[in-house]
């Protein structure tokens, strides 16, 4: 899941959403972390939800959905395509508008800008240009998405190709996602 999915997890605890944000830019361990301690459980809990997703059942049969060369990326594509599927249908699933529960994301990353590394501070910068995580709703900017994502990594592959594949194997993928969803909610409730 990716930042959109971490920030809903979270609930309504700033804290929680704050280290579901930090989750993919503070590395290694926390036991001495100068950061609030439910921020460090925010962080804990992102890396929870990672594994959880990594190994679940839905995730893995949605992996091999799809073709070489794009499988051997599966775990990103699919990371941002569920954002996607949860960004485009998000009244579903919660009961806040996107667009202000987005707003409210970049507001608390404003307001906690102390607590920010720098490569998330890059990032807001970029979230507040393409209105994120609202934006992952919109295709164009999910595949924009992947192709600075495509760009950043160290070695050739075909992230920014993968839209196309990913917009085809749609109805494949949606069930898993359908499936997946309420129990990784179920999973970050019990957790957090």
């Amino acid at each position: 899941m990716n930042h959109l999915a971490h920030a809903w997890l979270a609930g309504n605890d700033d804290d929680l959403r704050l280290g579901g944000m930090l989750g993919d830019f503070v590395h290694g361990r926390l036991e001495h972390s100068e950061l609030p301690p439910r921020v460090v459980k925010g962080i804990r809990l992102h890396r929870a939800i990672d594994t959880f997703t990594d190994a679940h059942p839905e995730v893995l049969a949605a992996k091999a959905v799809l073709p070489p060369p794009y499988r051997r990326y599966a775990g990103i594509l699919l990371d941002m395509w569920f954002d996607h599927c949860l960004a485009r249908d998000f009244s579903r699933w919660s009961s806040q508008p996107l667009g202000e529960f987005s707003d409210e994301l970049r507001a608390l990353l404003r307001r906690q800008d102390d607590l920010l590394p720098p490569s998330l501070h890059r990032f807001r910068h970029y979230m507040e240009l393409h209105d994120l995580p609202a934006g992952y709703a919109d295709p164009a900017i999910l595949g924009q998405a992947l192709d600075g994502i495509g760009q950043r990594l160290h070695h050739a592959n075909p992230l920014s190709s993968a839209l196309p594949v990913l917009q085809e194997n749609d109805a494949l993928l949606q069930p898993h996602f359908e499936a997946f969803l309420p129990q990784l909610r179920t999973f970050a409730d019990s957790a957090s």
